[in-house]
């Protein structure tokens, strides 16, 4: 089982794009409610306020999974390690839990930073090393270079995007998943199915889609400044969706709903 895969970890709470007393007050409230896993990334922007928050919750750092992600343009020989440090030293811990590759490079060789990230591994700046935004050919190339599959791919992945070829490959291959834009920033709840299922169950809608998530064996980062979402995102392992249910909400990605493309981000790849 992958660190990811762990309950304690499954549920993990999202840090973008929150920034300064809102993003120490949401973290605080996540380790409130029991949230232990949380990502951050250096393109955030907000790694000091997430290490500030988890050292004020006075609960040991070793309980503890934190994520952070090297920006795109670190990912050359002269600035990736040094970023690294400088994220280590915002989050105010000597090894970070979590390291991950935020983007491909534009160019799609992903060898260079791939060595790069091992060689952060090396140096005992990191305790697991993983991608983020890779597709199956991708994690290939990733498994030969790093000699192991990564901790996790950080993906999209909600109801309204098929990602079921990432997924499939990704499991073949050994490695887990996790999400982002869980929710499609809100756009799931524009259909009716999933609040007629959350009814069924005496849930919320995002209850019901965070749940299905974790149902496909993908891990969650969810992300609210609104306490009770925060308290709901968390409270979703007493029930289960039936099979019924799950293909009702694997239908809806029909719609090919992608948040982020191309037009949004130049290190974006050709998806699967």
């Amino acid at each position: 089982m992958g660190i990811f895969q762990q309950r304690t970890f499954q549920r993990g709470f999202g840090t973008f794009p929150l920034a300064g007393s809102e993003a120490r007050k949401a973290i605080a409230t996540a380790v409130e409610v029991g949230y232990r896993a949380f990502d951050t990334a250096q393109w955030y922007g907000n790694e000091v306020e997430t290490g500030l928050a988890i050292a004020e919750a006075g609960i040991p750092l070793s309980d503890f999974l934190i994520t952070t992600k090297v920006h795109p343009e670190r990912m050359n020989a002269k600035s990736f390690i040094p970023s690294v440090r400088q994220s280590l030293s915002n989050l105010g811990v000597d090894c970070v839990d979590v390291l991950l590759l935020h983007w491909p490079p534009i160019d799609g060789d992903v060898v260079p930073s791939l060595k790069l990230l091992l060689e952060a591994k090396e140096l005992g700046l990191a305790r697991h090393i993983g991608v983020s935004n890779y597709t199956v050919a991708m994690l290939k190339t990733a498994i030969d270079v790093l000699g192991e599959p990564p901790v996790t791919n950080q993906v999209e992945f909600h109801p309204l995007l098929d990602q079921s070829r990432l997924l499939n490959g990704a499991s073949d291959l050994g490695v887990p998943v996790s999400s982002y834009c869980s929710v499609a920033r809100g756009r799931v709840f524009e259909f009716p199915e999933i609040s007629e299922i959350g009814v069924k169950y005496g849930k919320l809608a995002a209850q019901v889609v965070l749940k299905w998530i974790l149902q496909k064996g993908v891990s969650l980062n969810t992300m609210s400044t609104k306490s009770k979402n925060i308290r709901a995102n968390f409270d979703i392992m007493n029930f289960e969706l039936s099979n019924v249910d799950v293909a009702r909400i694997d239908a809806l990605n029909a719609t090919n709903y992608r948040i982020v493309g191309k037009t949004d981000n130049a290190f974006v790849p050709e998806w699967d």
